[in-house]
């Protein structure tokens, strides 16, 4: 019997929810994360049998510690809950920005993850996922590279708040490595989601990002931990 248990914030749209899906294909009971609880009724409605609802603001640490109450287990954490609220470069990002940012694409990161890492110390093979973006790679971000024009300094708060996320990435696989956990950050390229008007306007379809989550979220055991891929499975740089 296949008892595997994953949980997807941020999973009521977009790349979380095609992912969501895909975790459900593989046989997964998939906890939708979602703040709204309407917007992520429909998601697991859409979504169907496999897929279970749990309201989930990681900005709200007490709303993150009861969430976890509700998981005895957990096999696969896929952080993907982000926002990017403009496009506009640090001289032009408001310190209010920067924060709102960080509130959710790092802070609430570590929040979720610590809350529910007593779950995933019950999996026999932990695994998580953190999407991040290619445009948090500092190598990219001065050199040429596959996936977007260099030097611009646009979108400073998501694309810095991303960067720290790697950082995060990095520290928790070298520190759960011992305990069999495989923590690892990817890069889905640009998607067609809500996420900005240009991603919203330029950006590819979002389930062939989900399909690169899901490679990172069944890793064997002798997969990579501590790395950073684009969603086609090729490593990306720091």
């Amino acid at each position: 019997m296949n008892d595997r248990t994953a949980l997807v914030t941020g999973a009521n749209k977009g790349i979380g929810k095609h992912i969501a899906r895909l975790l459900v294909a593989e046989g997964f009971t998939v906890y939708v994360g979602s703040r709204d609880r309407a917007l992520g009724q429909r998601a697991v409605e859409e979504i169907g049998t496999g897929a279970r609802l749990l309201v989930l603001d990681v900005t709200d640490l007490d709303g993150v510690a009861r969430a976890a109450t509700r998981l005895d287990r957990l096999d696969v954490l896929v952080n993907n809950a982000g926002i990017s609220p403009s496009l506009a470069p640090p001289g032009d990002t408001g310190v209010e920005e920067f924060r709102r940012t960080y509130e959710t694409n790092v802070y609430g990161v570590v929040a979720v993850t610590n809350a529910f890492l007593p779950a995933l110390r019950r999996s026999p093979c932990p695994r998580i996922v953190n999407v991040s973006s290619g445009t948090a790679s500092l190598t990219w971000s001065t050199n040429p590279n596959p996936q977007f024009t260099p030097g611009s300094g646009g979108a400073a708060a998501y694309r810095s708040s991303k960067a720290a996320l790697n950082t995060l990435t990095v520290l928790y696989a070298q520190t759960l490595a011992e305990d069999g956990f495989k923590v690892n950050a990817l890069a889905p390229g640009m998607r067609a989601t809500d996420l900005n008007p240009l991603a919203a306007a330029a950006g590819d379809d979002p389930a062939e990002a989900a399909q690169g989550a899901v490679r990172l979220a069944l890793l064997a055991d002798d997969g990579p931990t501590g790395g950073f891929f684009s969603w086609d499975g090729t490593p990306v740089p720091w």
